[in-house]
């Protein structure tokens, strides 16, 4: 019992923190939001009000790593690899601060391996925007362990899929167990030290056949090392039509389920609208605007940093025609067509 008080006082700490940091301003452009989206729903057209209350930024498409259901890690990008830069990053937060509420850095790559990371980090935090990144901790050192305490990130969210090194090998293939442990180790111990409560630090198991036995585990190694959260995380994968090693045998952390004639379908049925259409967007390392992280090579580009202002993108011709094709027919959407939207992400 008091284990789980301690849990709920961590998630808690967690929740106020965020809601701290939400001003008038970013509250009423939620009200906005939600009012305009369901508005859309009963209409049938695409009615907007707003500025994105959250964005996910991509500070760079390199990763260590090579995890099969995984772009950056197949290096099978149509798209360039790079990092992003200091003067794209900060024409987008200086921007959108007066609204967002919520900045995760994250899309593809390993976060870590952009040298500017942190200073972004930093730079939002002083803004008083929620931030909240995930990684794969190989590169959470004693140094970046402080640094990123001191930068002020209030989520760290660390993927671990194996509490044995040869169960976590099979998905994140050449990572090390010990590496994942030792930067958690680290992250912990600077909280502690510099007497702070951020960031929440959260495990993140991506569930897959291979590793479907070690949950309990995983529970018993986030407790040992003072983590906040443990999150099971359902797995997308490409080509589950014909099924997949991956998926899992446990019924509730699959997304996909097996047809009579043996194929298999996403759990969800794809229902003509999308939350994230109205009240978040990815951004590219380069600055390209697509409508979400399913558009993983950015085929669906609505806009460009580079040469327009982040409202002129949001509020654009491509946007709202996107937005109302959604509305017409989802399904007809490529990337929608394996979207978990409707379903259960974290299991």
């Amino acid at each position: 019992m008091a284990n789980k008080l301690e849990h709920m006082n961590r998630n808690w700490r967690d929740g106020i923190n965020f809601m701290s940091k939400l001003t008038p301003r970013r509250f009423f452009n939620i009200v906005q939001l939600v009012g305009s989206y369901y508005l859309s729903k009963v209409s049938g057209k695409p009615i907007h009000y707003g500025m994105p209350t959250s964005i996910s930024l991509e500070p760079t498409t390199s990763c260590n790593l090579r995890c099969p259901e995984c772009p950056s890690g197949l290096r099978n990008f149509t798209r360039p690899t790079g990092m992003l830069t200091q003067e794209t990053y900060q024409k987008v937060i200086d921007e959108l601060a007066p609204s967002l509420s919520y900045l995760i850095f994250y899309f593809q790559g390993e976060h870590y391996l952009n040298p500017k990371f942190l200073e972004q980090v930093k730079y939002a935090s002083q803004k008083r925007i929620y931030t909240a990144t995930s990684t794969n901790a190989h590169y959470l050192d004693d140094k970046q362990a402080k640094a990123t305490i001191e930068s002020g990130l209030d989520r760290l969210i660390i993927s671990i899929d194996g509490t044995s090194q040869e169960t976590y090998e099979q998905y994140r293939i050449g990572g090390k167990l010990e590496k994942v442990i030792e930067g958690t180790r680290n992250v912990i111990k600077w909280k502690k030290e510099l007497k702070s409560t951020t960031p929440h630090v959260i495990f993140q198991y991506l569930v897959v056949k291979p590793n479907e036995h070690q949950l309990e585990e995983v529970k018993t190694l986030a407790k040992d090392l003072g983590v906040d959260e443990v999150a099971f995380k359902t797995a997308q994968i490409y080509d589950y039509e014909n099924g997949s090693e991956l998926i899992p045998t446990i019924e509730q952390y699959s997304r996909y389920k097996q047809l009579p004639n043996g194929k298999w379908k996403i759990k969800n049925k794809l229902i003509n609208h999308c939350w994230k259409m109205w009240h978040s967007c990815v951004i590219t390392w380069d600055g390209k605007v697509v409508p979400c992280c399913f558009d993983k090579d950015a085929h669906y580009q609505l806009g460009a940093m580079e040469d327009q202002s982040f409202k002129t993108v949001w509020r654009g011709e491509a946007y709202q025609k996107f937005r109302a094709s959604l509305i017409k027919s989802r399904s007809e959407i490529e990337m929608c067509k394996n979207c978990s939207e409707g379903t259960k992400v974290w299991a």
